[in-house]
């Protein structure tokens, strides 16, 4: 049995009132839930609030839940757009990309941190970053949302088509648009033709 299913399973057992199911659902994703939100909320006592809030929202939406995208899926949406309320109800921003930290374990450093040792290196690292969370905050909302859900959070087109309610040929079309629009104010700076996207 899958995880999809498994959790399809423990989904339909709480939608009938048992709650010890949907506890199995929240020990299993909430360290997930908790690190992607604190992506977006700095304060770690605020990240495990915006947590328990998305899963309280999660558990009064339950009814709702027709398993078209997995449960994950469908719980990262409600902790996003929870982590965004929490922001703006006390006038803060969505931090920026170059402000998201790396995941845990990135052995490497990225590949820009890898060898940036002399000032130079460190410098265009900087410059690299500004430019790409320039662009980034240039895209239009359909097109930043995809490419972020891809390239920070390493979803699936197939869970990101879920997430934004479209077809995965949209999902393919915005995140190639972005990456292009990305690639063309990285040309300058880094040298390359036309002909290459980086």
């Amino acid at each position: 049995m899958s995880d999809r299913e498994v959790d399809q399973q423990l989904v339909e057992r709480a939608q009938r009132g048992d709650k010890l199911a949907f506890e199995l659902l929240v020990s299993k994703y909430e360290r997930k839930l908790q690190r992607l939100l604190s992506r977006l909320v700095r304060d770690p006592a605020e990240v495990e609030d915006v947590a328990q809030e998305a899963f309280i929202k999660a558990y009064r939406a339950l009814p709702t839940f027709r398993g078209d995208s997995a449960f994950y899926t469908w719980l990262y949406r409600i902790g996003i757009n929870t982590a965004k309320n929490h922001l703006a109800a006390q006038g803060r921003k969505v931090p920026a990309l170059s402000d998201l930290p790396g995941e845990e374990g990135d052995e490497d450093g990225g590949a820009l941190g890898r060898d940036a040792n002399t000032p130079e290196d460190e410098l265009m690292s900087r410059q690299v970053a500004e430019t790409v969370n320039a662009a980034m905050q240039a895209l239009p909302e359909e097109l930043r949302s995809a490419i972020m859900l891809r390239e920070i959070e390493g979803m699936s087109y197939e869970d990101i088509a879920a997430m934004m309610n479209c077809p995965i040929g949209t999902v393919r079309s915005r995140i190639f648009r972005a990456r292009e629009a990305i690639a063309t104010q990285l040309r300058p700076l880094l040298g390359t033709s036309r002909d290459r996207r980086w």
